[in-house]
C-alpha cells in the first residue's frame, strides 16, 4: 500500500510518500481501505520526536490516528459490521495516512457526512464527548469553550448546543462569526474574560472545558468557582495542579456511534478548514503545526 512515513524525527519535510505492508486486522480490529484521514497535534507532535520519552515509535511510522473509509477485512470477533460498509474510527497513536488503516474502535459514517468530515470525527468527537462528560448533565448549563474554534473545540460547541447547553466560546476575532455557526455566542481570549462573560452570562458560569492549553486554566477555575467545574482534554500539568478534569481521548466506539447519530440528525457536522492530497501531507503537517486552524486538516487518500 502506499502511505506517508516519516522515517527519523523532525520537520514535516521528513515526511516522504512510499510503500508500506499491508497490515492485517486481528481480534476485534477492522481493515479499512482509507477515503481520508485528518492531522491531529499529537501527529506533528510524535512526528517531530517531541514525544519520543512518553510515546516511543517503532520507526519508519505512519502517521495519523483516525480516518474514514470502507471497511475491507474484519478480524476476528467482530460483529455489527460488513465489508463494504462505510465507516470511521480510530486506530493506534499512528497508522492511518496510507491506503489502509487498522481500526479498534468505529462507527458506521451517516450520510449527511462526506468523506472527509467523517474523517475529520473519529478523534475530535471522542475527545470533545470525553471533556463534556466529565462536566456532568449539560442540560439547561452555561458552559464555556476555550479554544472554540478549533477541531476538539468546535466539535464540543456543536454536541453540547444538542445536549442543551447554553455555550460560549472563545477564539480569535476572525473566528467568531464560524462560533456563531456553530451555535456558541462568541468573545475573545486573554486577560479580562471574567470581565467579558459577565455581559454574556450575568449569572455566572456553570462549567468549561478547555481545549486550547493557552494557559487559562487558572482563570477558568476562578471563573467556574470550583476547579471540578473545568476539565481540559489540552493542558495536562495544569489540571493535575489545580484538580480539575484531565481527561484524554480514549478508542471508543460507543461515543463513536453517538457522534455518528447527531450527525444523522443534522446537530453535529465536522467542520473542515482544508484538505490535501496524499503527496501534500508535508505541506497539511506545516499547516497544522502553525495552529489558529478553525476545525480540522484533513488528508485525501
Amino acid at each position: 500500500m502506499r502511505a506517508a512515513r516519516f522515517h527519523e524525527y523532525g520537520g514535516a519535510e521528513s515526511l516522504v510518500i512510499e510503500q508500506a505492508p499491508d497490515p492485517h486486522a486481528g481480534p476485534g480490529e477492522i481493515r479499512v481501505r482509507v477515503a481520508a484521514a485528518s492531522v491531529n497535534p499529537i501527529d506533528w507532535k510524535l512526528r517531530s520526536g517531541a514525544l519520543h520519552q512518553l510515546i516511543p515509535l517503532e520507526l519508519p511510522a505512519i502517521p495519523g490516528r483516525d480516518a474514514a473509509g470502507v471497511v475491507d477485512e474484519i478480524g476476528g470477533g467482530v460483529q455489527g459490521v460488513s465489508i463494504g460498509d462505510r465507516v470511521f474510527g480510530l486506530g493506534g497513536v499512528t497508522g492511518a495516512t496510507a491506503e489502509l488503516v487498522i481500526l479498534s474502535a468505529w462507527a458506521h459514517a451517516p450520510d449527511t457526512w462526506n468523506d472527509e468530515q467523517a474523517a475529520g470525527a473519529g478523534l475530535a468527537s471522542v475527545t470533545a464527548m470525553r471533556g463534556l462528560n466529565a462536566l456532568g448533565s449539560l442540560a439547561g448549563r452555561t458552559l464555556l469553550v476555550e479554544g472554540a474554534a478549533g477541531g476538539v473545540g468546535g466539535a464540543a460547541v456543536e454536541i453540547a448546543v444538542a445536549q442543551g447547553a447554553t455555550v460560549i466560546g472563545t477564539a480569535s476575532e476572525r473566528n467568531h462569526e464560524f462560533l456563531t455557526s456553530l451555535g456558541a455566542v462568541p468573545t475573545t481570549y486573554g486577560p479580562g474574560l471574567a470581565q467579558r462573560l459577565s455581559a454574556f452570562a450575568p449569572h455566572g458560569l456553570d462549567i468549561a472545558l478547555d481545549t486550547a492549553a493557552s494557559g487559562s486554566l487558572d482563570d477558568l477555575v476562578a471563573i467556574t468557582g470550583d476547579p471540578t467545574r473545568v476539565a481540559t482534554v489540552a493542558d495536562h500539568a495544569g489540571g493535575q495542579r489545580l484538580g480539575t478534569h484531565v481527561v484524554n481521548a480514549e478508542n471508543d466506539s460507543t461515543l463513536l456511534s453517538a457522534a455518528a447519530e447527531l450527525g444523522r440528525q443534522g446537530r453535529y457536522t465536522p467542520r473542515i478548514e482544508q484538505t490535501y492530497p496524499l503527496e501534500r501531507i508535508a505541506d497539511a503537517h506545516a499547516h497544522a503545526e502553525r495552529g489558529r486552524t478553525r476545525g480540522k486538516i484533513v488528508i485525501c487518500i
